[in-house]
Order: structure tokens, then C-alpha cells, then sequence
């Protein structure tokens, strides 16, 4: 399954995806897809090939999206690739401008476009951009795209799909504080919306999810050997809420960790600050 090792087959189980209840309800839609051009995004474009939605692929790389746009058209959907720097203020302008003359409107948004950081606190005195940039892309810009997009999705009886991290309901851990305030800043924003949302008849998903094999994990080399779910095995969850509704998705062992940050706050923040003063004293000792 999806290449995955014993330890990964056991960590990631998920429900099957049935392809022909997905297509029913697919076809003839719209999906917005953010971080569109890698990883997770790709995979679940390449997904909805062989049915008869319009994809509408969002990011930077419009050279890797083309390419995209010309394989994906072979089979049954087609594509619309609109290249956008999310963090830029004018280029998100532009693509709700964009959206907002669709004469079909918008049915589905896949908020998956991120950026990932690892960086101790001391390194980023002189750095205030690393956490700017962090929100503008993790937080601000799915908020803006969905204030925008509400009443679009109301007429459609839309569906927001946020692909999350399981970082957001875990205990914070040092170095991550960018990347893991920007994503719960969204996340307790989606969640929080979410009565309101459901009386527009507008569905959300949230999905959870651990490391997964992107280029946004390369640069933490730890990461390289640590158990990760495939991005064709998180397109295929993102396929099965699709029909299903799910509102949740997240590993079936995240449970026993959101208990843990809980029930042992106080014994986690003494160990976290043991290995820390360790790994300083090993720096200071090199």
C-alpha cells in the first residue's frame, strides 16, 4: 500500500476510497485547489482526472501547473491554472477576482498551500518576516480567500476541505513556534466558524495529518528517515471526505497524544526543557 513500510501501514490507516462515489459527486464541479503545483495538491489534481470537474490550480510554479494541466486534460476534467503568490496581497486580488466571475461559481475549496519553518526563537530575533510570512500564507490568506468566497459557496452548497497538521492539537514544541501558531491560528478559526458555516449549508473537513512525503520536509533532515504518509494516500482521504462529509480526519493513534498534551503538560514542558538545555550545552561544547 502506497510503498509504505509495516510501521507506516500500521500508523496511517484510512477508509478506502470509493472512486465512482467520488466521481458522482464530483462531476460537473468546481475545485479550488491551493498549493496546487507539489506534493498533496498535485496528487489530488491528478485524482479528479477521470471525472468531469473543472480544476482550478493555484501556486507559484505555473510551469509545473501547465504541465499538470496538459496531462490531467488527456482524461475528462479540465483545468484552469492560475499562478498566485498567496502572501502577495495583489496577486490573491487577483485570483478572487478571478473566482468571482466564474459563471459556475465555486463548489469546493482544498485549502492546502503552506510553508513549513523550523527555526529556535534565538535565530529569528532580527527575523520578525519569518513569522509574517509564516501567517500571511497559513493563516491570512485561507481567512481572506474564504471571507471572499462564503456566499459562492452558499449558493452551491459548497464544501472548505483544510488539509491541517497534527501539530495543531498537540503540544507545542520548541523551534516550530512559526509554523505551529499559523496553523492553529487557522485551524481554531476554521472550527470556530464551522456552526455558522453549516447554517449556509457550507461542509468543512478537517484533516490532520502527520509527516507526509513533500518537499516541504526536506529541509529537516531528521525527517528524512521518520515514518510519513504517501501524498497519494492523503489525496485519496481528501477524495473519500469528498463524498462521505467527514468532517474530521486524523490518525488513529493523534487520540493518545492529544491526551498526553493534556494529562501531562507539566511532565512534557520538564522533559522539552531537559533536551533543550541538553542540546544547548552540546552546541556550546562544539
Amino acid at each position: 500500500m502506497h510503498n509504505y513500510t509495516l510501521l507506516e501501514r500500521a500508523l496511517f490507516l484510512s477508509p478506502s476510497l470509493n472512486f465512482e462515489k467520488m466521481k458522482k459527486e464530483m462531476d460537473g464541479k468546481t475545485v479550488l485547489i491551493t498549493g496546487a503545483s507539489s506534493g498533496i495538491g498535485k496528487e489530488f489534481a491528478y485524482l479528479l482526472a477521470n471525472t468531469t470537474a473543472h480544476l482550478i490550480l493555484v501556486a507559484r510554479r505555473e510551469a509545473s501547473m501547465n504541465v499538470m494541466k496538459v496531462e490531467i486534460e488527456k482524461a475528462t476534467a479540465s483545468v484552469t491554472v492560475f499562478p498566485a503568490d498567496l502572501r502577495n496581497e495583489e496577486e490573491l486580488k487577483g485570483l478572487l477576482a478571478f473566482l468571482h466571475q466564474l459563471t459556475d461559481g465555486v463548489d469546493v475549496v482544498v485549502s492546502n498551500a503552506g510553508i513549513s519553518i523550523n527555526r529556535p526563537i534565538a535565530q529569528s530575533l532580527d527575523r520578525y518576516h519569518d513569522f509574517t510570512r509564516t501567517m500571511a500564507l497559513n493563516y491570512f490568506a485561507p481567512v481572506q480567500l474564504l471571507l471572499s468566497l462564503i456566499p459562492v459557496l452558499e449558493k452551491k452548497n459548497g464544501h472548505i476541505i483544510n488539509v491541517s497538521t497534527i501539530n495543531a492539537l498537540l503540544f507545542p514544541i520548541p523551534h516550530w513556534a512559526a509554523y505551529q501558531a499559523s496553523k492553529t491560528a487557522f485551524d481554531t478559526w476554521l472550527r470556530s466558524a464551522e456552526p455558522e458555516l453549516k447554517i449556509k449549508n457550507i461542509s468543512t473537513t478537517s484533516i490532520y495529518l502527520p509527516l507526509v512525503k513533500t518537499p516541504m520536509i526536506k529541509p529537516t533532515i531528521a525527517y528524512q528517515t521518520s515514518p510519513a504518509m504517501s501524498p497519494v494516500h492523503v489525496a485519496e482521504i481528501i477524495g473519500h471526505v469528498l463524498y462521505t462529509k467527514r468532517k474530521v480526519y486524523k490518525p488513529w493513534w493523534l487520540i493518545l497524544g492529544q491526551w498526553a498534551s493534556v494529562i501531562f503538560r507539566s511532565p512534557l514542558s520538564f522533559i522539552v526543557l531537559r533536551l533543550l538545555r541538553k542540546k544547548e550545552r552540546e552546541r556550546g561544547n562544539v
